[in-house]
């Protein structure tokens, strides 16, 4: 079996939860949390299991918050989120002795998408924000098909949703009426095969669907560096303390800012930090 065969067995067998690793271990590293640092945090586990098969990488999706219980609970080496770690579970953490470490490891854009047929193109913040809250219902009333309108949000444990929250809705709840999934795959899936959909992704999850423009601004590599885009936002990794030089744990996770792991966050569709 070759090296690139090995690394992806080792990383299949962690996503499918059959994998007795833990975290800490030597030769081990553990990673849970957030769908949308996921693929990242695979590719990047690929690249490095590849060149180092004597290593085993694990990553688990199960969303932000569980990146962080992850960290605070000291049941994975690294934690991966896509919005920082609230005080709360920063104050949790060291209440167990765990010294959080942050690294912002990649640039994310949310785009918000409709169905490839909807002829709408355009919104404005403030349209986006009327459409979630449930005050804008039928694509008419934005120059669209007589067509009700069917809202697709992430489950409230997600980072994704809790920048979307932020950014967007600020103090307001989105409609009652929302469809909640639990990953960006998930609301891309939704939104392919609805005609009437709109939900919100990151960057890497576009494909099939129509991104649509928010002030004028498209979600693109440069408008996301550049902040010029409403909806950017940065994406981590948090450990307990700093690795050690001449670990793998170490050396795993300062792959983001080599040429090799720009390139790897490139190609799935992230914005690599210059």
């Amino acid at each position: 079996m070759s090296k690139r065969h090995m690394a992806k067995a080792a990383l299949l067998a962690g996503l499918m939860g059959v994998s007795d690793m833990a975290a800490g271990e030597a030769g081990k590293i553990v990673m849970d949390g957030s769908t949308t640092v996921g693929p990242i945090a695979k590719a990047l586990a690929e690249y490095y299991m590849g060149r180092h098969p004597e290593v085993n990488i694990t990553v688990s999706e199960s969303g932000s918050g569980n990146g962080a219980k992850a960290i605070i609970n000291s049941t994975a080496d690294i934690g991966n989120l896509s919005r920082p770690m609230k005080p709360e579970e920063v104050d949790a953490a060291k209440a167990k002795g765990v010294d959080v470490r942050e690294r912002i490891v990649a640039m994310d854009g949310l785009a918000a998408v409709v169905h490839l047929s909807n002829p709408v193109a355009y919104l404005s913040k403030g349209q986006l924000k009327e459409i979630f809250m449930g005050e804008i219902t039928n694509w008419k009333q934005l120059g669209g098909q007589d067509m009700k309108i069917v809202v697709i949000s992430r489950d409230t444990n997600s980072g994704t949703y809790e920048t979307f929250q932020t950014l967007i809705m600020k103090s307001d709840r989105i409609t009652d009426r929302a469809e909640y999934v639990g990953s960006n795959g998930a609301v891309r899936q939704r939104v392919l095969t609805t005609e009437g959909a709109i939900g919100y992704v990151g960057l890497a999850f576009i494909e099939g669907v129509k991104v649509l423009t928010i002030d004028g601004v498209e979600p693109t590599p440069e408008t996301v560096l550049d902040k010029s885009y409403c909806i950017a936002r940065p994406l981590f990794m948090y450990t307990n303390g700093e690795p050690a030089e001449g670990t793998d744990l170490h050396a795993f996770l300062n792959l983001y800012h080599t040429e090799e792991g720009k390139s790897i966050i490139a190609e799935q569709g992230f914005v690599p930090l210059k």
